[in-house]
């Protein structure tokens, strides 16, 4: 297996571990609600993953209606695939945000769900959205703002290195706060946001922010924020702010509703 390979399968494995946590469960049940999906209706879930959010649609939209995953990580599809192979109303594509798999007008809503801040042409994939989407229909996006973390640290300058580098692994960081005058521009009506906050105050592998750690420190090490020495010192104090009972951690998703 390549390197490629190897890190696209470690990626999906990552997700199916991340998104069994409460935390984003509760995110998904949010994100279900406001689609709203009624019996018969056809959708697309963007950048669906391994496929969490795909199958609770399906089961919305039962067997009149169609969900079809797109991803660029054939792993991820895979995983959506043994995921939802009892739902003969799922289909999936390897394929780009910026070229979906739909004839003009012919989507009744499209889901996104912390894809566009990999995107290097957000604007042109709004524009893919607006195009498939039937007269009335709905879009959901939802994003995080990685700038607004709230971290309980020693080290106050070091936390926010540690999130800054990621402005400069992603082509949209920061893109919340930018999102809502993006949909304007391409024409979507009726814009909703509301919070979906993450908020942890036990480091346990058994919460989002324990994961995210891992994951956001070893993107700061690759940007030369720190070592790999002071990386491990850095997670220490975490590890003992959990066992001392003072960690906190909260960040803000935000979840976009619209509609063509």
């Amino acid at each position: 297996m390549s390197e490629s390979s190897k890190s696209a399968a470690a990626e999906a494995q990552e997700l199916e571990r991340s998104y069994k946590l409460a935390e984003i469960v509760r995110q998904r049940q949010r994100t279900l609600e406001v689609l709203s999906l009624k019996s018969g209706e056809r959708v697309l879930d963007v950048g669906c993953g391994v496929g969490f959010l795909t199958h609770g649609m399906a089961l919305k939209v039962g067997e009149a209606g169609q969900i079809i995953g797109i991803d660029k990580n054939p792993e991820m599809i895979s995983h959506a695939q043994k995921r939802c192979e009892s739902l003969r109303q799922t289909g999936f594509h390897v394929g780009d945000a910026a070229q979906l798999p739909a004839k003009n007008e012919t989507v009744d809503a499209v889901s996104c769900t912390q894809v566009l801040l990999y995107v290097n042409d957000v604007s042109k994939v709004l524009s893919e959205m607006m195009r498939v989407l039937k007269p009335g229909g709905r879009i959901v996006i939802v994003e995080t703002d990685w700038r607004g973390v709230v971290l309980n640290s020693t080290d106050d300058d070091l936390t926010k290195q540690i999130f800054s580098s990621w402005d400069s692994a992603v082509p949209s960081p920061n893109l919340p706060v930018h999102l809502r005058t993006l949909l304007k521009k391409h024409g979507f009506s009726k814009i909703q946001v509301e919070a979906v906050p993450i908020l942890n105050t036990e480091y346990s592998p058994s919460n989002f922010s324990h994961g995210m750690m891992e994951w956001i420190t070893k993107n700061a090490e690759k940007q030369g924020v720190f070592n790999k020495t002071q990386r491990k010192v850095f997670l220490a104090d975490l590890e003992e702010r959990g066992r001392s009972d003072s960690y906190f951690f909260c960040v803000n998703r935000f979840l976009f509703s619209a509609k063509k």
